[in-house]
C-alpha cells in the first residue's frame, strides 16, 4: 500500500519550509511567485492532498454542512439540494447529501453519523413523525434547520411551503372544472405535508358547499411512482369510481397515471389527475400533469442561508445574537392537460 504523502514531503521536496507550503496552500499571496510556483509544482509532482479533517481539528470548525432528505429519487428534493450546494459553495462550505428513504432508523443512523464528523450543521426534512431523533439529535449542540416542514413546538429554523394552501389550490382548480368526486392519493398519515393537503383539499370542499364525503382517501405506504401504480389499481376496483384525484405529490401522481394508461381509461376525460410538487418529469409525462409547485431550489438555498447565518463566527462567539425564523412560502398551481377534460 502506497504511503500518503504529507506537508512535511511536500516541503522536502520544494526546499521551503513546512510554513511556506502552509502559506501556499492558505494564504497564496503571502507567498513569492517564483517560491509559490515551486511548491506548487511539488504538489502536483506527489499528487499531495490537503488533509480536511487535520484541518477542522486545528481550526475548530467543519467545511461541510450535512443535508438528509426522505427522498433522494424523487427530484423534488434532488432540487432541494441544488438550491442548498449553490448556497453553501458561495459560503465556502461542501454539502454532505444522505437519503432516509422515509425510513425513521436510517435517519437516526445518518444524524448520528453527522454528529460523529462534526458537522457544520445540518438541513433536515424528518422522517420520524415522533420527534424522538430530532430531540436525541439536538444534545450534540449541532445547529440545524428544519426543510419543507414547519418547526412546530420547537426552536429551530425551518423552510416550508404553506401546503393547507397548496391542497385548496389543487381541490379548488378541480371542482371549478367540474368535478363533485374526488380521490386523495395521500402516502404515509404520519408526513405532516400529507395531512396539511388533505386540510386544504377538505377546506375547497367546504368552500364549495361540498361535505368531506366528496373526498375519497387512499392512503400509501410510500410516496412513490410504485405506491401511485397499486393507488390507482385500487381506484380501479370502486363500485364508484371518482371523476378526479389529487396525488400528494408528483411521483404518485405519475403512478396513478401509468395505472390508468394500463387499463385504458383516458385522462382527462375519464378521470382527471393533481399532482403536487411540480417536478420536471410532470410537464413532460405521456399526458402533461397538471400540478401545485413548491419553489424547491429556493426552499433549499433559504435554509442553507439561514443555518449559514446561525453558524457565523460572530453568532457563535455572542456578538449577535441568531433570531429562528420560520419561512412558510406560497405555493403556485400549473395546470396542465392532464385536469382539462370537456367536463
Amino acid at each position: 500500500m502506497a504511503q500518503s504523502v504529507g506537508i512535511k514531503d511536500v516541503a522536502r521536496a520544494a526546499g521551503v519550509s513546512v510554513g511556506t507550503v502552509s502559506n501556499v496552500i492558505n494564504r497564496p499571496d503571502s507567498v513569492a511567485m517564483e517560491t509559490r510556483a515551486r511548491v506548487l509544482s511539488a504538489i502536483d509532482r506527489l499528487g499531495y492532498v490537503r488533509s480536511e479533517s487535520a484541518r477542522q481539528l486545528r481550526a475548530g470548525r467543519s467545511r461541510i454542512m450535512g443535508l438528509l432528505v426522505l427522498d433522494m429519487g424523487n427530484p423534488f428534493f434532488v432540487d432541494v439540494a441544488r438550491g442548498a450546494e449553490r448556497a453553501a459553495r458561495d459560503a465556502g462550505l461542501g454539502v454532505m447529501v444522505c437519503n432516509s428513504a422515509e425510513s425513521a432508523g436510517e435517519e437516526a443512523e445518518y444524524l448520528s453519523l453527522f454528529a460523529e464528523q462534526r458537522v457544520r450543521g445540518v438541513l433536515l426534512t424528518p422522517a420520524d413523525a415522533t420527534g424522538r431523533n430530532i430531540e436525541s439529535f439536538r444534545r450534540h449542540g449541532i445547529p440545524f434547520v428544519l426543510v419543507d416542514r414547519v418547526s412546530e413546538g420547537t426552536a429551530e429554523c425551518s423552510v416550508s411551503v404553506d401546503d393547507v394552501a397548496g391542497g385548496a389550490l389543487a381541490v379548488r382548480h378541480l371542482i371549478d372544472v367540474g368535478h363533485r368526486s374526488i380521490a386523495y392519493v395521500s402516502g404515509p398519515p404520519g408526513f405532516t405535508q400529507v395531512r396539511d393537503r388533505r386540510t386544504g383539499a377538505l377546506a375547497a370542499l367546504a368552500e364549495a358547499g361540498l361535505g368531506p364525503e366528496r373526498l375519497r382517501e387512499l392512503p400509501t405506504e410510500r410516496l412513490d411512482v410504485a405506491a401511485g401504480r397499486d393507488a390507482g389499481a385500487r381506484l380501479l376496483g370502486l363500485a364508484d369510481r371518482p371523476t378526479a384525484v389529487f396525488c400528494a405529490n408528483d411521483l404518485l401522481a405519475l403512478g396513478v397515471l401509468q395505472a390508468m394508461y394500463a387499463a385504458g381509461v383516458g385522462v382527462p376525460d375519464d378521470l382527471a389527475i393533481v399532482g403536487y410538487d411540480d417536478i420536471e418529469f410532470a410537464a413532460a409525462a405521456a399526458v402533461p400533469l397538471t400540478s401545485v409547485r413548491q419553489p424547491a431550489v429556493t426552499m433549499g438555498a433559504l435554509a442553507a442561508e439561514m443555518l449559514l447565518e446561525e453558524t457565523e463566527e460572530g453568532h457563535e462567539s455572542g456578538k449577535r445574537a441568531h433570531e429562528h425564523r420560520r419561512v412558510v412560502l406560497q405555493p403556485e398551481l400549473v395546470v396542465r392537460r392532464s385536469s382539462l377534460s370537456a367536463r
